[in-house]
This record gives C-alpha cells, sequence and structure tokens, in this order.
C-alpha cells in the first residue's frame, strides 16, 4: 500500500509536466502572400476551399472576411480569416476544451493540436492562391 502511494506521489508531477506539454504558444501564423493579378474574388474562393478540404465549416462571410469553425470530438475552434488582394491573415478567436489560456506576461498558449492545424490550413491556401494563379494565367 505504501509503495503504490509513493509511486503515485513521484508519477503525479511527471505526469502534469506531460500535460503541460500538449499546450503550444498561440501564435497566428504568418501573412500568406497572394500572386499578382488574383482580384479578391478569386483569393476568397482560395480561402474557402482550403477551409472546406480541411473539414472547416464557414460561419460567416462579409468583404474580405470569412468565419469558420472546427469541430473535433470534444474541441471547437473558430478563427478569421481576412484577406485582400495582397494577403491573408489566419486570426484565432475563440476555442473550446483547447487549453487556451493567456499567462501574467501575455503569452497565449493553446493546445498544440491547433498550431497544427493552423499549418495544414495556411499550406492549403498558399497552394491554392497558386494553382488559381496558374490556371488564370
Amino acid at each position: 500500500m505504501f509503495r503504490s502511494r509513493y509511486l503515485l506521489v513521484l508519477l503525479l508531477p511527471l505526469l502534469l509536466l506531460t500535460m503541460a506539454f500538449r499546450q503550444s504558444p498561440l501564435v497566428d501564423p504568418p501573412p500568406i502572400s497572394v500572386p499578382s493579378g488574383l482580384n479578391a474574388v478569386q483569393v476568397g474562393k482560395a480561402v474557402k476551399a482550403a477551409l472546406i478540404g480541411r473539414g472547416w465549416t464557414v460561419t460567416g462571410q462579409q468583404d474580405g472576411s470569412v468565419s469558420a469553425s472546427l469541430s473535433r470530438d470534444e474541441w471547437v475552434a473558430k478563427i478569421r480569416v481576412d484577406y485582400s488582394v495582397e494577403k491573408v491573415q489566419i486570426r484565432y478567436v475563440d476555442s473550446t476544451n483547447l487549453k487556451y489560456e493567456v499567462k501574467r506576461d501575455g503569452t497565449r498558449l493553446i493546445h498544440s493540436n491547433y498550431m497544427g492545424w493552423m499549418k495544414f490550413l495556411s499550406g492549403d491556401i498558399g497552394r491554392n492562391l497558386e494553382l488559381i494563379s496558374a490556371t488564370a494565367n
């Protein structure tokens, strides 16, 4: 009995440390450059195609901006993608069960899966823009 409690006391900090590693600094992806010659409608289509292709649901649209959410099991992420004929910018809006927190120094943290989702989405938007640009010329 004593051994199992002792083992638990030793393993508990390790478990807590492991859980903390599932968080990453939340940094919005760098802006994605839009190839010259594309108009706003083409850029918007590239953004929406990438979102839908990655399983995101478009929840709102206005000129130069698309809001979207992604639901995976118990996780929900909400983002806004602002775009122009010059660049596309993805911004975090809100989340549920993704361990989002803001530290005292202002550092934002979130579950590391979110950062992977942003990397893939950003890459897809860039590829879509290049494809549209290549077929338009």
